[in-house]
């Protein structure tokens, strides 16, 4: 069988001379929905603040002006934003693309030495921050060479700065001065090449790696979207998405999820994103009651909160039309949970990575409920394979791996030659999901070829956490497996062998084995972000098994961690009450 193409095509032109922000701003695109003004791009959600689109201009251009005047950045430099989300989180995209600059994202929780490493591998010459990070940038800046004057701080009501300049204080500057610098303008084709982002993805073989992408490629998967959503065919007051509705900006816009999906993609078609900085449930019930909230995009964990939280019936929720998941599978079980919860609202899931730029399947939006199971249908411009492990194509219903091409996809790896040839072959990205697809092009998720965790939709790459605990002076040998776990898809579980020291310790304390299980978990907690924390605990084992090679044989262990799940076993069970 050949490649399966995506229904829905042609697509529109996509513009390959623009940055993304005079796509964004400056651009009137087919694919995109007028909305009467002045409708707010974003609302701030404790203060109900609304931003319309000249406001957004506006300030773009006076933080871009600033920038150049305080830090001089040019073409191609690279500023790292450090932060949860804030409403002007995008401000500070555009306004650094308006200068041909690239913007990395951080998690906003890394520790010092994971923010260095971020630093160090992009050659960052600015951080912007979150008042709430500002210790912990500052130490990894000094430890880079970023200088303190090279820090900016986002306006936070109610936090104390010091003497770090904020980004009202630069763009009040940037208003008074004359302008600086003159934008960067792309030839034709240069779009396909010049770099947007350089996003983090987890690989299997240690630390993340930064992903390159162009500026093509946000626009090209945002046309895609919009033209799926502007297939819709039922009247305008039945449609799941629809111009001027109220969005909800909670996942983070650090991940290539809430950059490009939720950040760009609804307010391109016709949006108000309320900006939401940090998930709590019960705060995001208000949110969505106090702003009449419509379409909500979340990831699995979330969904099981509304699934089974109690809180979620204390709450006006009637506003909801439309919930989109993803980032990692969500069960058909789950599904008809919410549904049952929340009948009026439409359900679908969509997949993506951040080396395709994002979404490579979209919620069927003729469907008021997505196929159960499946993780979405192909997005209009997908090709897709499924091929076998010796690359022979597969059909329709067959189980392979899937591989991809979209105007969307990513270029390479930043400075990882052997992982962009593993990954990115001829334009087609191998993505290391197994996969199904059936003839009206619904793809379903089977199992992940590649040794990645999905942790609440974060990946985890099982080598990193291995190499950190190989440190820990009690600890000769090392496996890290996912275990399933309802709540978060999976968690960190660690099989550890221990050293002759410590099972002599531990034969003549009873108490022993304990303590050395919370000092492992501690030594992880201590310096890696909290999804990459052993959830899931640690179990002792006698050898780690490998094949003749030394290759961790990972399944054999998965399916022993299963087994002594399903018997009471773990010494760390997993409590979903606490989590609740």
């Amino acid at each position: 069988m050949s490649e399966i193409l995506a229904p829905g095509g042609p697509l529109p032109a996509i513009p390959d001379d623009l940055t993304l922000v005079q796509f964004m701003l400056d651009y009137r695109h087919p694919a995109r929905p007028s909305v009467a003004p002045p409708n707010a791009w974003l609302i701030e959600d404790a203060t109900g603040k609304r931003v319309t689109v000249d406001e957004v201009r506006d300030r773009v251009q006076a933080l871009a002006n600033a920038f150049k005047l305080r830090w001089d950045i040019e073409d191609n430099d690279v500023i790292c934003i450090f932060s949860p989300n804030h409403i002007d989180y995008p401000i500070a995209i555009w306004a650094a693309h308006r200068l041909g600059a690239t913007l990395t994202t951080s998690n906003p929780t890394f520790t010092v030495e994971e923010l260095k490493y971020q630093l160090t591998m992009t050659k960052a010459k600015a951080i912007i921050v979150h008042p709430s990070n500002l210790l912990v940038a500052l130490e990894a800046a000094r430890a880079v060479g970023i200088p303190a004057e090279r820090i900016v701080l986002f306006d936070v009501s109610g936090i104390a700065i010091g003497s770090q300049w904020t980004i009202n204080e630069f763009i009040g500057e940037g208003v008074t001065k004359p302008l600086s610098f003159v934008e960067c303008r792309l030839k034709p084709g240069e779009a396909r090449t010049k770099l947007a982002f350089l996003s983090l993805s987890s690989g299997t073989t240690g630390k993340p790696k930064a992903v390159c992408i162009p500026h093509i490629s946000p626009i090209a998967n945002v046309i895609m979207m919009a033209h799926s959503a502007n297939l819709q065919t039922a009247p305008l007051e039945r449609r799941s998405y629809r111009p001027g509705d109220v969005g909800m900006a909670l996942l983070p816009f650090y991940h290539i999820y809430g950059l490009v999906v939720v950040m760009h993609f609804a307010i391109f078609y016709g949006m108000s994103l309320v900006v939401i900085p940090i998930f709590n449930l019960v705060d995001m019930l208000k949110s969505i009651e106090r702003h009449r909230i419509n379409y909500i995009p979340v990831v699995p964990p979330i969904v099981v909160l509304l699934c089974k939280h109690p809180d979620v019936l204390k709450y006006d929720l009637s506003s909801l039309r439309a919930m989109k998941s993803g980032a990692a599978p969500l069960s058909a079980e789950v599904v008809k949970q919410l549904s049952e919860r929340l009948p009026k609202m439409s359900i679908g899931q969509s997949y993506g990575m951040t080396e395709s730029c994002t979404t490579i399947t979209f919620p069927q939006l003729d469907m008021h409920i997505g196929t159960p199971g499946s993780a979405g249908r192909l997005l209009p411009g997908v090709r897709a394979k499924v091929i076998d492990p010796d690359g022979k194509l597969l059909g329709y219903g067959q189980t392979g791996q899937l591989v991809v091409w979209s105007p969307a996809n990513a270029l390479r790896y930043l400075n990882n030659d052997q992982a962009t040839k593993e990954t990115f072959v001829d334009g087609w990205i191998y993505t290391g999901d197994e996969v199904i697809i059936n003839e009206q092009k619904d793809m379903f998720v089977v199992d992940r070829i590649k040794e990645l965790l999905k942790v609440r939709g974060f990946q985890v790459a099982p080598a990193e956490l291995e190499g950190h605990l190989l440190g820990h002076p009690d600890v000769t040998d090392v496996c890290v497996i996912g275990l399933p776990d309802e709540y978060s898809g999976e968690v960190p579980l660690a099989f550890i062998v221990p050293t002759t020291a410590a099972v002599a310790r531990m034969k003549k304390d009873a108490k022993e084995e304990a303590r050395i299980k919370l000092s492992i978990m501690k030594h992880v907690a201590d310096a890696k972000v909290s999804y990459k924390q052993l959830a899931g605990g640690v179990e002792f084992i006698d050898a780690i098994p490998k094949n003749p090679s030394g290759k961790l044989l990972r399944r054999f262990l998965r399916e022993r961690a299963k087994e002594m799940q399903a018997a009471g076993k773990l010494s760390r069970p997993i409590s979903s009450k606490a989590r609740l």
